[in-house]
């Protein structure tokens, strides 16, 4: 039977998670850069995340590596990105995807207040052509060294913190689920231990 203190553990946690808030990743291979991309998932309370695996295999993740991530944040996979965005927008939210391209638009000027999916893609092809032409809003992460680009899970992480920054200054992170839902969470994971 699992104790009071982690029911209560379990409701802190969950009650911060952001239904109008998702990731989709789009055939990312190395199983370091997914167990490193789930971790901050869970912590930015995003839930479920969204995988599109038409390219590359979903990669084996080590229960080390993903620091049990795994466990704690729920995948929904999809045969194509068509699919997927499809399955998003009939939920309301908009989809915006990380590119380097003159098309893009800098990660500071988006409103992640609203029901927003953030695509990232794959270490070296970066998101598909399928993906740029099915998005709402191509963006770009700044830089100004020479290298212009960053590892997929750092550009996620630093993507997922600006969208909880201004999550939690428009008070979207004060209780966001239901009584009912939340209660519903905790006995799942309560019984999974």
């Amino acid at each position: 039977m699992i104790s009071e203190k982690r029911k209560e553990k379990f409701r802190n946690v969950f009650s911060a998670r952001q239904d109008g808030l998702t990731l989709v990743m789009e055939n990312i291979h190395d199983p370091h850069n997914v167990s490193a991309i789930l971790r901050t998932c869970d912590a930015v309370g995003v839930d479920p995340v969204h995988l599109v695996y038409n390219v590359e295999k979903f990669p084996k993740i080590g229960k080390k590596s993903s620091s049990s991530a795994f466990k704690w944040v729920q995948r929904e996979k999809h045969l194509t990105f068509a699919g997927c965005t499809e399955s998003l927008r009939s939920k309301g939210f908009r989809v915006y995807s990380s590119i380097l391209d003159p098309r893009a638009e800098d990660l500071y000027s988006l409103d992640f207040t609203e029901n927003v999916a953030i695509v990232v893609g794959n270490e070296h092809r970066g998101i598909s052509e399928e993906v740029v032409n099915n998005s709402d809003k191509l963006f770009f992460i700044p830089m100004y060294g020479m290298i212009q680009s960053l590892n997929v899970s750092v550009a996620t992480a630093i993507v997922l913190y600006e969208a909880l920054r201004q999550r939690k200054k428009a008070g979207l992170y004060e209780n966001t689920i239901s009584d009912a839902k939340l209660e519903a969470i905790v006995k799942k994971f309560s019984r999974q231990r």
